[in-house]
């Protein structure tokens, strides 16, 4: 997952001391992927060509204003725009956040308040989202708790692998499905899974091991020949 420092940030200004000052805060907060827009012609090519993941942006700008530019940056990028202006009237205010901008900050701006507004923005559209505890389910006398990665039976704490668990939590998510063995393979060994069928076979083995009464005679993870695995919960 990309940092929130790594993001690209577009500055668009026509005031070089303007684009310069915003730079030097940014590069002293951390934030190094910075271009920079004198006009909105200039930022919309900025735009198709770098994929910036925020803008920054005046209003007042000499070929088209901000309200323009924005507009037709939402023809093909959603990416988050602060607007910066001189004109702090509610009318210009409203207008701007309703064609599409995250934040708007008037003029004169303090600097560690335009970083607290983007680093608002940015945490808010790019931060990730905290993981939702993995499942936890009984197969017969088996306890299975992926979050601790762990199976219980009878008074006996069984470890899983990071791989084992992995699959597991594949097969839960479609459970009563055919999962074929391309797509186990995919979720856990990723790009190369082409790679990976025979020791796909192996983890089944060993995770009916640790899950099923009769490992070579299994009630729960089941093959489905020519096509993958099944995992049958009866809840």
């Amino acid at each position: 997952m990309e940092h929130i420092k790594d993001r690209k940030i577009l500055i668009v200004d026509d005031e070089p001391e303007i684009r310069r000052m915003i730079e030097g805060f940014l590069r002293k907060e951390g934030f190094y992927r910075i271009y920079a827009a004198a006009d909105g012609g200039s930022a919309l090519s900025v735009c198709r060509a770098d994929k910036p993941d925020i803008a920054i942006m005046d209003v007042m700008l000499p070929d088209i204003d901000g309200f323009e530019l924005i507009a037709a940056i939402r023809q093909f990028s959603s990416m988050p725009v602060l607007f910066l202006s001189a004109r702090g009237e509610d009318e210009d205010r409203l207008l701007g956040l309703g064609l599409g901008a995250d934040d708007y900050v008037v003029k004169p701006f303090l600097p560690r308040e335009l970083m607290l507004r983007l680093m608002a923005v940015l945490k808010r559209v790019y931060a990730p989202a905290a993981p939702e505890s993995l499942p936890c389910f009984q197969l017969g006398e088996y306890k299975i708790d992926l979050e601790l990665a762990t199976v219980f039976h009878n008074e006996e704490e069984i470890a899983l692998t990071p791989k084992e668990r992995g699959l597991l939590l594949k097969l839960y998510e479609n459970q009563g499905r055919i999962v074929t063995s391309d797509a186990l393979c995919q979720a856990v060994w990723g790009d190369d899974a082409y790679s990976y069928e025979n020791t796909l076979m192996v983890h089944v083995r060993r995770i009916r091991a640790k899950i099923e009464q009769d490992p070579s005679r299994p009630k729960y993870l089941l093959t489905v020949r020519g096509l993958g695995y099944k995992l049958v919960v009866k809840e």
